[in-house]
């Protein structure tokens, strides 16, 4: 039998231009053997939810450098909770000041990455994330 393998999805909520890092996540969470799907820039969070459901994910990670995270994560989490995939962790990176990470964890987020993160520090929440939800299944 074969390992499962850890399916993300990658997004750039809002407004934010700037994909660089959600890049090098992507590319980095794809060489340690995960399925990536990229969402791309400027999505809303009806469509982060509607293609986390289309691609049955494991895992979704959100890239936000515009400052609108108190506004988009709980959002995307509302929604994920009416798909019925409450279940699926969401990390979130970007700029996120630190007195803001305690909100985001209490609305739901898994984990939140500021600037500096190693690429293998988020590769590992990734798979800690994928095989909390796992267990629950």
């Amino acid at each position: 039998m074969t390992e499962r393998r850890i399916r993300v999805l990658i997004a750039k909520p809002g407004l934010d231009g700037h994909d660089r890092g959600a890049k090098v996540i992507a590319r980095a969470l794809r060489d340690a053997g995960m399925d990536v799907i990229y969402t791309g820039l400027r999505q809303t969070p009806e469509m982060i939810a509607e293609a986390a459901l289309q691609e049955d994910v494991d895992v979704i990670g959100l890239s936000i450098l515009s400052g609108a995270h108190m506004a988009l994560a709980p959002r995307l989490l509302e929604l994920l909770r009416a798909n019925g995939q409450g279940e699926v962790p969401v990390l979130i990176g970007g700029i996120i000041p630190g007195e803001d990470v305690p909100a985001l964890k209490a609305a739901g987020i898994a984990e939140a990455f500021g600037p500096g993160t190693s690429t293998e520090a988020v590769v590992a929440a990734v798979r800690q994330a994928a095989a909390r939800k796992w267990a629950k299944e």
